[in-house]
C-alpha cells in the first residue's frame, strides 16, 4: 500500500491542497479561539464593576455605570410609542375613550384624570401630572397621603430607612415631592452587593407574614414575578393600624381570590370612597396584575412575570436580561415565541380574541353598573330610606368591584381569560340582581315609568353630571406644575450632589 509520501510524489497537486486545507482550519481554529478569548475578556469588563454604592442609592444612572446594558434597555421604558389593540405605552386619556368610567368614579380621584400606565421611567412625572394627586400651592394639602408615592421609585426604600415605614406613610403627599425623583429602577428590585433579586417594599412581606409564609424562601424563579407584585397588586390604605397614617396594606388575609379579598374588605367594612351619585360605599381595585397571573396557564407552568415582560437577550455575546419591560407584543420573538412556536400575527390575533370577548361582557357589565348607579339616586331622590337601600347598595360594591378587578389587572383578560370572563359573568349577575331590586322598590315607592338616564357621552358631559369642576382643578395643576415642581427638583439635585460614588476602576 502506497504511503501518503508515495502519493504526494505521484501527484504534487495533492500535497499544496493538503496544506492550504490544513492552513485554512488552523485559521479558523485560530478565529475561533481568539472569539472565546475576547467574549471571555467582555463577559470580564462587562461586570467589573466601575463604581461602588450602597442599597440606598436611589439615582438608576449610577446603578447604569455596572450594568449599562440593562441601563440602556431599562431607558427605553421612557417611549410611548407602541399601540396595541386595547394597551400599550403610549399617554390615552381613559375618560375621553370611556366616559362612562368617570360616573363610575364619581366622588374619587380617578374621576378627574386617568390615563393609560406608561412605563417606568415616567412614573415621578406621570404621578406629579395626574390631576387626583392634586394642586398643593401656598399651603394647600395635597387630597393623596404619601403612601402614594410608595411603587414610584427607589428613593422610597432609601425614606423608608431614613425615616422609618409608618413616617413614610405619614403625611400628607406633597410634603416628601423633593424627595422622589427618581422613577422606578435598579433600586427597587436589586440588592446592590449581590445583584441578587430584592423585596424592597414592606406591604408584601407583612402579607406574607399574615398568611404564614417566608418571603425569603421563594426560589430565584418565584422572585422574578414577587418584585413585580411589589406594586402590581391590589391593595388599600389601612387608617386602623396606626392611627395617623394612611397604612400600605394587602388584603390577603383569607386569599387571593377576588371573593376572598371582597370578604375581607367586607369583614373590616373598608370602603375607599362613598359614591357621590348612588352613595353606595365603593371599592376601587388598584391593579392586581399579580393576583390574577396566579390564576393563569403562565403560572401553573411555572412562567414568570419576567420570562415575558423581561425576556433574556443577547449583546455583543453577552446573555442578559432585557429591562425594557414592556408588554411582550411589542416583543414577540423573545418572548411568545420562546415558547410557542406560531408565527407572530397568529399569536398576536390570539391575544385581541382573547382581549375581545372579555371585553365584550365586561363593557356589559359597566353599562349595567353605571344604570343602577343613576337609578340608585334617583331612589334616593324619591325617598327611599337607609333600609331599603343597604342591600341594592351592596350589590353595586360587589358588582363594580367585579368590573374593576377585571378591568385594573392590566392584560387580565390575556394573563387568565377564564378567572376574568368567570369574574366579568358573576359581576353581571349581581349588577343585574341590584336593578330588580331597584325596580322592586320603585314600584313600592309608586314609579313605573322609565328612569332618566343623562347625557354622558364624552368625558366633559360626564364630569359636568357629577359635578366635577374639571377646567379649575387644570388651572390649578397646571400652577402647582409651574411653581412648586421646579423647586422639588433643585431641591433633590443639591441633595443628591452630595451623595458619594466610589470609582472602582476610574481606567
Amino acid at each position: 500500500m502506497a504511503t501518503l509520501r508515495d502519493v504526494i510524489r505521484q501527484k504534487p497537486w495533492l500535497g499544496w491542497v493538503l496544506f492550504t486545507g490544513t492552513v485554512v482550519i488552523v485559521f479558523l481554529l485560530g478565529l475561533l479561539a481568539s472569539s472565546i478569548v475576547e467574549r471571555k475578556l467582555e463577559a470580564l469588563i462587562a461586570y467589573t464593576p466601575q463604581v461602588e454604592h450602597g442599597q440606598f442609592e436611589p439615582r438608576n444612572e449610577v446603578w447604569g455605570e455596572n450594568f449599562p446594558r440593562q441601563y440602556q434597555s431599562y431607558k427605553k421604558t421612557k417611549e410611548g410609542s407602541f399601540k396595541s389593540k386595547y394597551n400599550g405605552n403610549a399617554m390615552i386619556d381613559m375618560l375621553e375613550v370611556d366616559p362612562r368610567l368617570v360616573v363610575l368614579w364619581a366622588g374619587y380621584g380617578f374621576s378627574k384624570d386617568y390615563n393609560q400606565s406608561r412605563g417606568h421611567a415616567n412614573a415621578v412625572e406621570d404621578v406629579r401630572n395626574i390631576l387626583r394627586t392634586g394642586a398643593p400651592v401656598n399651603g394647600v394639602e395635597s387630597p393623596m397621603p404619601n403612601t402614594c408615592w410608595t411603587c414610584k421609585g427607589p428613593d422610597v426604600p432609601r425614606l423608608m430607612n431614613e425615616a422609618g415605614i409608618a413616617n413614610f406613610y405619614k403625611g400628607t403627599w406633597e410634603t416628601i415631592g423633593h424627595e422622589i425623583v427618581n422613577s422606578i429602577g435598579c433600586g427597587d428590585c436589586h440588592d446592590a452587593k449581590t445583584m441578587n433579586l430584592k423585596i424592597t417594599r414592606p406591604a408584601l412581606m407583612e402579607a406574607f407574614e399574615r398568611m404564614g409564609k417566608e418571603i425569603n424562601d421563594v426560589s430565584h424563579q418565584e422572585m422574578r414575578s414577587l418584585v413585580c407584585a411589589q406594586c402590581h397588586v391590589e391593595y388599600y390604605f389601612s387608617k386602623k393600624k396606626i392611627e395617623g397614617v394612611s397604612y400600605l396594606t394587602l388584603p390577603w388575609d383569607k386569599g387571593t381570590s377576588v371573593q376572598a379579598m371582597e370578604e375581607y374588605y367586607d369583614g373590616i367594612e373598608f370602603s375607599d370612597w362613598t359614591h357621590a351619585v348612588s352613595k353606595a360605599p365603593m371599592l376601587k381595585a388598584q391593579h392586581p396584575g399579580y393576583e390574577v397571573y396566579l390564576t393563569g396557564i403562565h403560572a401553573s407552568r411555572g412562567v414568570s412575570c419576567a420570562d415575558c415582560h423581561m425576556p433574556y437577550m443577547s449583546e455583543g455575546g453577552q446573555k442578559f436580561t432585557d429591562h425594557h419591560v414592556q408588554s411582550p407584543l411589542n416583543n414577540v420573538a423573545n418572548s411568545c415565541q420562546v415558547c410557542h412556536r406560531e408565527e407572530t400575527e397568529q399569536l398576536i390575533q390570539d391575544v385581541y380574541s382573547h382581549q375581545d370577548r372579555i371585553i365584550e361582557n365586561r363593557d356589559k357589565l359597566e353599562e349595567l353598573i353605571v344604570r343602577a348607579h343613576v337609578e340608585a339616586k334617583f331612589a334616593w331622590d324619591m325617598e327611599a330610606t337607609e333600609e331599603q337601600m343597604k342591600e341594592i347598595l351592596m350589590d353595586i360594591r360587589h358588582a363594580q368591584w367585579r368590573w374593576d378587578y377585571a378591568a385594573s389587572s392590566h392584560g387580565g383578560s390575556f394573563h387568565s381569560p377564564v378567572e376574568i370572563g368567570r369574574v366579568v359573568s358573576s359581576g353581571i349577575t349581581i349588577a343585574q340582581e341590584s336593578r330588580l331590586k331597584l325596580a322592586r322598590l320603585f314600584a313600592e315607592l309608586g314609579h313605573n315609568t322609565e328612569i332618566p338616564y343623562p347625557d354622558i357621552s364624552t368625558k366633559a358631559k360626564a364630569q359636568k353630571f357629577i359635578g366635577l369642576p374639571a377646567e379649575k382643578l387644570k388651572e390649578e395643576k397646571e400652577l402647582f406644575l409651574k411653581e412648586v415642581v421646579p423647586e422639588w427638583i433643585e431641591k433633590a439635585r443639591e441633595r443628591e450632589e452630595g451623595y458619594e460614588v466610589k470609582m472602582v476602576n476610574p481606567y
